[in-house]
């Protein structure tokens, strides 16, 4: 077996494992989604680490989906999770889902009514929940606890061929109503649900909780390793007691508990998430605003870069928030070794050559010049960039009164345009509001290149597009989708900080190269940040980050 590069406690745990010969060195971990929506960041690491973990130690790892609770599950999602876990770059031993077991688990159930250690109780949920009390409070036995296991398993059988409606009766496990651990007091097992289950159709009128389903699916499947997050903690000693209690066909499985990922500025609840999708403040669960993976991969984030951010974070017993600007690095430190170069104007104003050369007929000259398509990577080669005497430069590029430092374009300064020439403002024309429409230059026809003979400097490199060769482009701009680093943590409700300027489209131009540009690749626009063309709307394409390493600039601060 190849020894693990990573160390951390879970790995640790597996090694003293195979060296003591517990599952006889054999190591098999599970990812268990439930496929009530679109898998999100939060998800991204413990796939990570349920799917590394098994490479590590030459196991494997599948995908099981907790389809308990037929009222919230489709097909969609369940499609949805496995092409997002294959986008990430991870692929299932097999594919497997909770229903799958239905027939044992209710087997089992039985069993333990026999045994007296379950019972069927009459009341509702609410009541079953105040009688398990809390913390420092002892829970009420329910007044059906002692039923005996003939009553018992006649009633369950009753459930489960639909003779009672929903939430009439309900199947617990018999444990200890006043058990510090309140996992402990007496769960739920079985709850009434005349719901069509989008893989069992009608066949059940009874549908396991998650913690009754968990454990047995993990054994009956031989996971080794049952990884989770840290909220499933308390619930371990609830997994332990079920399997305790069943006759298993193998080795009884081991829950080990992980800090789960949580991000700045970024909010992962379910519901919350698909709050914002029914209410249109976004377009859907692949908005690129949104933190699921679509979302993501829509905006351009490559999954390598996910999966080197969900490794650095680690595998620790201590849950903290993260901040976003250390993933948004790891995405722009590989989009930078493999984005390719293009040039682009997103607010656009025109640059006019004075003394632009013309060709015999009276039209203006046009010039190429060579271009690596990614300095990082000569493989990419090279392209050809069209070079005319009419042009689109950034607004921002000019200022007819310049501030302070400003030591871009202004009436009487000279500048390079990329890989291109020195050129120097001379004038400008305005509207009748007075607003700059244009700009007038001279070039320097003794500059191509960028550089002039006499080594003479100017301060500033300006990117460019020739306006004639321009191919119109459509692009989104994204800040945070929450103001709030802690969404919610001022009112107790995360929505309350929802950023309602999070979106701009704006309307501008490009080299002609753009136009060749892959649905979902990103470029480099350069100067500007890496942008993802849209996978389905052609010329639509979305900022996914800056060119600005925030994440440095915090790290230097606080140091």
């Amino acid at each position: 077996m190849t020894q693990p590069v990573a160390n951390d406690f879970i790995r640790d745990l597996i090694r003293r494992d195979n060296e003591q010969g517990t599952y006889a060195g054999r190591v098999q971990t599970r990812f268990p989604p439930e496929p009530n929506g679109y898998l999100h960041i939060g998800h991204a690491k413990a796939i990570a680490v349920s799917f590394g973990i098994a490479e590590d130690f030459d196991g494997l790892c599948n995908v099981r989906l907790d389809d308990t609770n037929p009222d919230t599950e489709e097909t969609e999602f369940v499609d949805s999770i496995v092409a997002d876990i294959e986008w990430l770059g991870y692929h299932p031993a097999a594919l497997l889902h909770a229903s799958d077991y239905f027939g044992q688990l209710y087997a089992w159930a039985e069993r333990l009514v026999e045994e007296g250690l379950a019972y069927v109780d009459d009341q509702d949920t609410e009541t079953i929940s105040a009688q398990r009390g809390g913390f420092g409070k002892p829970g009420v036995d329910s007044p059906y606890r002692t039923r005996s296991a003939a009553e018992n398993l006649d009633l369950l059988r009753r459930m489960k061929a639909g003779e009672f409606a929903d939430g009439e009766k309900v199947l617990r496990a018999k444990i200890d109503m006043q058990h510090e651990n309140m996992a402990l007091r007496d769960p739920v097992m079985y709850r009434i649900r005349h719901s069509h289950h989008f893989r069992t159709g009608d066949e059940w009128r009874i549908y396991p909780t998650y913690d009754w389903a968990h454990g047995q699916s993990d054994a009956i499947e031989g996971v080794t390793h049952s990884l989770c997050t840290l909220e499933f903690d308390t619930h371990r000693p609830l997994y332990d007691w079920y399997l305790e209690h069943l006759p298993l066909p193998g080795d009884q499985p081991r829950q080990i508990e992980f800090a789960r990922l949580e991000l700045t500025h970024t909010v992962t609840s379910k519901r919350r998430l698909a709050k914002l999708v029914a209410d249109g403040t976004v377009e859907g669960w692949d908005d690129p605003r949104m933190p699921t993976l679509r979302g993501l991969r829509r905006r351009g984030y490559p999954a390598a870069a996910i999966r080197a951010f969900c490794t650095e974070v680690g595998t620790t017993r201590t849950n903290s928030r993260q901040n976003i600007e250390a993933l948004e690095s790891y995405v722009r430190r590989e989009l930078n070794a493999t984005a390719q170069r293009r040039m682009a104007v997103l607010h656009p104003l025109r640059l006019v050559i004075d003394n632009w050369p013309t060709d015999a007929s009276g039209a203006p000259v046009v010039e190429y010049f060579e271009v690596a398509n990614n300095p990082e990577n000569p493989a990419d080669g090279t392209r050809q960039v069209a070079f005319s005497g009419e042009l689109w430069i950034e607004a921002d590029d000019f200022a007819e009164v310049p501030p302070p430092k400003f030591f871009r374009l202004t009436v009487g300064r000279e500048v390079r345009l990329r890989g291109a020439y020195l050129v120097t403002a001379t004038s400008v024309e305005k509207d009748a509001d007075g607003a700059v429409t244009a700009v007038h230059a001279t070039y320097d026809p003794a500059t191509r290149g960028g550089d002039a003979p006499d080594g003479r400097k100017v301060k500033s490199t300006m990117h460019w597009v020739s306006a004639p060769h321009a191919i119109d482009i459509t692009v989104a701009l994204y800040e945070r989708l929450f103001t709030a680093a802690v969404p919610g943590e001022a009112t107790g409700e995360p929505l309350d900080d929802l950023n309602p300027g999070s979106r701009t489209v704006v309307t501008g131009h490009a080299e002609s190269a753009v136009g060749d540009t892959a649905p979902g690749q990103v470029l480099q626009f350069e100067r500007l940040g890496y942008y993802a063309a849209d996978p389905t709307v052609p010329g639509l394409f979305h900022r996914t980050v800056g060119l600005r390493d925030e994440w440095a600039a915090i790290q230097k601060r606080q140091g």
